[in-house]
């Protein structure tokens, strides 16, 4: 199957053959463009935990993955937001109270993780929890 691109160039489907642009990063397939986006080990998570709707704090954010540390939440948040995926709210307060929450873009690849959490729990499933060490 062929596809046309935004730019105009045919690529065969599953097939990438020259690098494109866009948004200011490079790559040579779509799933490449989305991983730059939204992989990693934590925006994923991030995202998930914005899903409901909500705007959440940093700290909300932080409680809940208690594995990140604050350099990398903001750096992650930072990120995500100058791809369009979260809004960062700064209400005009002392302390400043900042809110994050997904934009119409962050809120449309919640379908994906939406799957790649089933896809998590029928893993799991699957190998039972061995023993660390």
């Amino acid at each position: 199957m062929t596809l046309v691109a935004e730019h105009g160039h045919t690529v065969e489907q599953g097939q990438c053959k020259e690098q494109r642009c866009c948004a200011g990063k490079h790559y040579f397939c779509s799933v490449e463009l989305a991983l730059q986006v939204i992989g990693g080990k934590w925006k994923p998570i991030i995202l998930w935990h914005l899903r409901t709707g909500q705007s959440r704090r940093f700290g909300e954010l932080r409680r809940t993955m208690p594995n990140v540390t604050q350099k990398m939440l903001t750096q992650q948040l930072r990120e995500l937001e100058a791809d369009g995926m979260v809004l960062r709210t700064v209400h005009p307060q002392v302390p400043p109270k900042v809110e994050y929450a997904l934009t119409e873009l962050g809120a449309s690849v919640l379908p994906v993780l939406d799957q790649l959490s089933r896809w998590g729990s029928a893993f799991e499933a699957k190998h039972p929890a061995r023993a660390e060490g």
